[in-house]
């Protein structure tokens, strides 16, 4: 056991001290200015310290991860779905498939409660839970063949809590998915310059991926510079575009676009996994990281201030416009992929535990990567909480709550308790180059909009357009990452419950299983999203309302399997690490369900808004958004709909944590009888780091391999 020297003592002492000041700063402060700065050093001092101590503790102590053991990408090695992956391109694939649409616009709209709330949750919530989970379930599906989350909890926890997990986690996916979709086609609709520059990551990936399998194996760093070089040009040459005569070309409508990414998200999930997936989701972590750490940077150069309140009333009276519900438990429905995201564990027993090389790279890899998408979600809060309260609220009430006009929009925002001025609210709409911004919801706007102040106060406001443009366009290339390897790893639940049924699924690269697989998945989720597109009401925006709940009621079936799995595999005094997390999020999340459904405030409960909107038929009124009467029935369908898929999810994952307890129970009781469906233990020939800089012992081992240039550099 290593003894700590005293450079290291001081390093971490120094790292304790600048993340206690941040917390210290944000938690007692009132009514003076606070730096956003202060919130970035809370944040990074935070996860240093849970990535160094507890992330270890739980990959070494815990879970006892073991680098002589074969992993199922060397083991079952295809070239198709299971590949042995350097692990800074895995890194930046498993980054770039779990960071969607998530951490950029919760924190974004839970700022109507105030920045404390939000941080908090998003810092503490990933240190103790997301990114364990994200761990654990990687682990075990590792451990496991790469089995989906679904399927794990089949075979371990038993064919009734199983079947409950398998149903849920699938109709789950295909909600994610196609929100993952609306919100892209939204950002791409009326954008020639984010439509070129993201198809042009099409080809840079390929050429990436043949790059690395044939021209020059195991030469990472050589295709991270040339990719790089060609995505900055691909980004500038999308502005090119934007102002030259083929800005028609790829100025697509709505529905061209969803025939696009339906036909790209079957493309990414039936061609081999090297071929345009990994590489392409390595080569677009370079821009997300690339513009997180400079808006880090922006934010300790410019010291923007924080002007949104630490706690704002909404959060107790439950009637922000932004969204209705009290602090608890809304909040952490609202920010749900910052801190903790069921659709995670679906990429961490999907595509990465197919293509992770050690089980000693589950750390960096599981735990690491929900840091780095926790990063993000803190610098969307600052974003958030540094521009003015009063066009906040003016950018993110709907039309019914503000009105159409910027005097309108002042009053209404003064009726809230804030201010700002007509020729404030045109003159921020002219300064980036829009028409208005008035009830431009959704976060994605607003989070262009604090992009723009943080990096236009560091390179001057006559760019502040072009930051907002350039964040519009970020955003759009940041969630598109997460449909492709989501549309993959839903080909694999598919195949994992088809395979129940039809043994050849359960090989998971046979052609015509990924083939029809591939083509029902896409089919779903482009079903749901070509009538979203074409009706404001129907299709996917009928299920937009349960993304929240629904995402973090998957966090609760992978929570249940990792504790399950702990207790059988004989670490029973380890199972609070997942099961505290688990507990803590099944109340907020059945209490929010419980909410969502019997709620009397037509605002939040279905069922109650259902009956208002039924009332006012039978009375012969249109209620708003509704502008016809054929839209007030819609809405009764959808509030029904929702009501009722509400309560079915809560209820299958009511099953599924009902039966893993009966599992865990049992298995105390009589440890003997319990059987675990790991893969038998193979020893590995592969040499790979743990972490991104290879230690001296691991070197002189690459060394001594043979393969010094692939593990280490």
């Amino acid at each position: 056991m290593r003894t700590a020297t005293p450079r290291t003592i001081a390093l971490w002492t120094v790292v304790a001290l600048v993340a206690a000041a941040g917390w210290s700063v944000l938690a007692l402060s009132r009514g003076e200015e606070v730096s956003a700065a202060w919130m970035v050093a809370a944040a990074l001092g935070s996860y240093a310290i849970a990535y160094r101590f507890y992330a270890k503790f739980i990959a070494y102590k815990v879970l006892r991860v073991d680098a002589k053991r074969a992993t199922p990408a060397e083991r079952l090695n295809n070239g198709m779905d299971f590949h042995p992956t350097d692990r800074r391109v895995l890194l930046g694939h498993h980054f770039a498939a779990i960071a969607g649409a998530g951490p950029l616009v919760g924190p974004v709209l839970a700022a109507q409660m105030g920045y404390l709330p939000g941080t908090i949750w998003i810092i503490v919530g990933v240190i103790f839970a997301g990114a364990v989970q994200d761990m654990v379930v990687l682990f075990f599906s590792t451990r496991r063949d790469g089995r989906s989350l679904g399927q794990m909890a089949r075979e371990e926890i038993g064919p009734f809590g199983g079947a409950a997990a398998l149903v849920a986690a699938f109709a789950i996916m295909i909600i994610l998915l196609g929100v993952l979709a609306l919100v892209i086609v939204n950002a791409l609709a009326a954008s020639p310059w984010g439509t070129f520059s993201i198809a042009m990551t099409i080809p840079i990936a390929l050429f990436m991926g043949f790059y690395l399998r044939v021209l020059r194996p195991g030469r990472v760093s050589e295709v991270s510079l040339i990719g790089v070089a060609l995505l900055l040009l691909a980004l500038v040459a999308g502005r090119w575009v934007a102002e030259s005569s083929w800005a028609d070309t790829f100025t697509l409508a709505p529905s061209t676009l969803v025939i696009w990414m339906v036909a790209y998200g079957f493309i990414a999930s039936v061609l081999p996994v090297w071929m345009l997936l990994a590489p392409r989701d390595y080569l677009s972590t370079f821009m997300k990281l690339g513009t997180i750490a400079l808006l880090a940077i922006g934010v300790v150069v410019a010291l923007p201030t924080l002007k949104m309140d630490p706690v704002t009333d909404f959060a107790s009276r439950g009637d922000g416009p932004v969204f209705a519900g009290s602090l608890f438990p809304f909040v952490f429905i609202t920010i749900a992929c910052g801190a903790l995201s069921g659709f995670h564990a679906l990429i961490s027993s999907g595509t990465t535990p197919k293509m992770i090389q050690k089980e000693t790279q589950v750390r960096m890899i599981g735990y690491g990567s929900m840091l780095m998408e926790s990063s993000v979600a803190v610098m969307a809060l600052v974003a958030a909480s540094i521009i003015d309260p009063g066009l906040y609220f003016a950018m993110n009430a709907p039309a019914g709550v503000i009105g159409d006009s910027v005097r309108s929009a002042s009053q209404a925002v003064a009726d809230l308790g804030y201010s700002i001025s007509p020729d404030d609210l045109a003159r921020a709409a002219k300064n980036v180059e829009e028409s208005t911004l008035l009830s431009r919801t959704g976060g994605a706007p607003t989070l262009a909009i604090g992009v723009s102040e943080i990096f236009s106060k560091v390179t001057g406001g006559g760019l502040r357009a072009f930051w907002y443009h350039f964040a519009i366009m970020f955003e759009a290339l940041f969630i598109l990452t997460a449909l492709d390897a989501g549309t993959r790893v839903g080909r694999f639940m598919l195949q994992d419950m088809l395979g129940n049924v039809h043994k050849p699924f359960k090989n998971v690269s046979w052609k015509p299983g990924l083939l029809l697989t591939s083509a029902v998945v896409v089919g779903l989720w482009g079903y749901f999203l070509w009538v979203g597109v074409h009706e404001p009401l129907g299709g996917i925006n009928q299920l937009f309302p349960i993304f929240g709940i629904a995402n973090q009621l998957l966090a609760a079936v992978a929570l249940a399997v990792c504790t399950t799995l702990l207790v059988k595999s004989g670490r029973l005094k380890w199972a609070w690490i997942t099961g505290v997390p688990l507990v803590w999020d099944a109340v907020v999340t059945l209490t929010a369900s419980w909410q969502k459904v019997f709620s009397s405030d037509p605002r939040v409960g279905f069922f109650q808004q259902r009956a208002n909107y039924q009332d006012a038929i039978d009375a012969g009124k249109v209620l708003p958004p509704a502008k016809t009467m054929d839209d007030m029935h819609t809405v009764v369908t959808n509030s029904t709909v929702d009501g009722v898929l509400s309560a079915a999810l809560a209820l299958l994952i009511v099953v599924v944590i009902a039966d893993a307890t009966r599992v865990c129970i049992k298995h105390v009781r009589n440890p003997r009888s319990t059987t675990l469906s790991e893969a038998p233990y193979v020893e590995s020939a592969l040499v790979a780091p743990a972490g991104l800089i290879p230690t001296q012992l691991e070197k002189q081992e690459a060394r001594d391999a043979g393969v010094g240039s692939t593990a280490g550099g």
